[in-house]
This record gives structure tokens, C-alpha cells and sequence, in this order.
């Protein structure tokens, strides 16, 4: 684990190769949900890097894990800054050209809002359970979240994972509580995106539904969508096979081309 400073933030972060890394893949980055960090990704990782080939690079957003400690509240447009000037810089720092962006929810909409609004080159996205726009679902469920970080033992598993558990829990929850983000919407990035996408939802997700997929597959050009039986919002989670292997075939296909 090393560290480097974005927009003035000290954030944390790892590069992983694999046993038999092709250095002419392009490298993996990973990009975590709104409450995840490093550590939170736990191996599946270094399972991407073996199972494509590429070097994988993954860090903490400014508020998470070892990263730097929110100072404020987030505002409503915080995922697009993060996407179109936190990102940049960090991808610029590291000297990563024409990525592949493997984000998840939050980090999934990240992603998408970057390929989108960016300008800059990519040799592929894919999302596992992104937001597009925001649904009661997603809400009625990050209340619940709220319910649960008040009155269980969700502070001390969180602990686990981030060095400032309020930071994270709170910085998570009270934008997407905030009744001016029942507005946010990332539509419009999507008919831009210039790269294949790959799109991965869980039947089951509690966060949202396949509305946000489909949105996805109507708007963007080139797009893989899956959908997963049996399978909550963290489809690297319940269905780790799965993901992996249709992961492996859209690098496969990527850098067959090409890419």
C-alpha cells in the first residue's frame, strides 16, 4: 500500500499483478461502493488481475479507509467531481493511459459519469450494480442503513475497513438522505461514452433495480448487460464466478481487438 496526494487529499492506494501479467493488457481500475475502500474489495482484486492478465490498480476515495478524512459534508455533485478531477489527477499521477474502469455502485457511476464527461481515452467500463438515477429503493434502503449504524454493531464492522468510520458512514449517507439528491441524475453522460461497457445487476439488489441497467443499455452504444439470479447488490460477492468470468471474456474481447 502506498499513498499520494489528489486534489490536496492524502489518498491510499495499491497496484496488483498477476502471476502471468500481459503487459500489453490494459490496467484494471477499480473504483469502490460508497461505503468500501482497499480492504473492503478483500481478494476479489488480485482474482481479477489473475483471471484477465492485467495489472490491477485500486485506492480509497478521499473519506474512506486510509484515505484522508472528510472535512465537510459531500455536496449533491460529488461523484461527478470525483469522476472528472479527482480521478483524472490520480490516473495522471500514476501514469495509467487508456484504463479499463471496474467500479462498483457508487464507483460504478464514477465510471460511468468519467467515459462519459471526461475526455479522456478508455479502453473499456464495467459496472457491477451502478446508479444511474436515484430510485425509492435505493433511498428506503440507506434509511434503513442509517437505522443500522445507529442502534447495531454496524460502527464495528465498518472499523474493519476504514480508519474513520464516521467519515465514511456519514459522508455515505447524509448526501444520498439529502432531499436535493432525489434529483441526481447521470443520464446524460451515457450516450457519449465512446468505449464498450459492461454492465453487471443482481436480480436481488436491495440499492436498485434493473431499471438502471436497462437505462444503460438503451443510452449507451456499445454495452454487455448481465443480469444475475441470486444475487444481492455486491454480485462479486454472491456470484464471485460468475463476475469473474464474464469480467475475463470482456477483457478478452477487448484486447483481441485490439484495445
Amino acid at each position: 500500500m502506498d499513498f499520494l496526494t489528489v486534489q490536496s487529499r492524502r489518498i491510499e492506494f495499491v497496484r496488483l499483478q498477476a502471476k502471468k501479467t500481459n503487459p500489453n493488457s490494459p490496467v484494471i481500475v477499480m473504483l469502490h461502493e460508497g461505503l468500501g475502500s482497499i480492504a473492503m474489495w478483500r481478494d476479489f482484486p488480485q482474482q481479477v488481475a489473475e483471471a484477465t492478465g492485467c495489472e490491477v490498480v485500486l485506492y480509497s476515495r478521499y473519506g474512506y479507509g486510509k484515505s484522508d478524512p472528510i472535512e465537510k459534508s459531500h455536496a449533491v455533485d460529488f461523484m461527478h467531481r470525483e469522476a472528472l478531477e479527482s480521478l483524472p489527477d490520480l490516473l495522471d499521477q500514476l501514469n495509467i493511459r487508456k484504463p479499463i474502469l471496474f467500479g462498483h455502485s457508487d464507483g460504478g457511476s464514477i465510471a460511468l459519469i468519467h467515459a462519459g464527461g471526461a475526455h479522456r481515452e478508455l479502453a473499456g467500463v464495467i459496472v457491477l450494480a451502478p446508479h444511474v438515477l436515484v430510485e425509492t429503493l435505493t433511498i428506503t434502503s440507506i434509511a434503513a442503513a442509517k437505522k443500522a449504524y445507529l442502534n447495531s454493531n454496524l460502527f464495528e464492522k465498518l472499523a474493519k475497513y476504514h480508519d474513520n468510520v464516521d467519515s465514511a458512514f456519514w459522508g455515505w449517507n447524509d448526501i444520498w438522505l439529502n432531499p436535493e439528491f432525489l434529483h441526481w441524475n447521470i443520464e446524460e453522460y451515457l450516450s457519449t461514452i465512446a468505449c464498450p461497457v459492461l454492465a453487471i445487476q443482481g436480480d436481488d439488489d436491495e440499492y436498485g433495480s434493473m431499471e438502471q441497467v436497462d437505462i444503460i443499455s438503451r443510452k449507451v452504444k456499445d454495452v454487455d448487460i448481465v443480469k444475475l439470479p441470486q444475487c444481492r447488490h455486491s454480485p462479486h460477492i454472491d456470484q464471485p464466478r460468475a463476475v469473474l468470468k464474464t469480467v475475463a471474456n470482456f477483457v478478452l474481447k477487448l484486447t483481441s481487438s485490439g484495445v
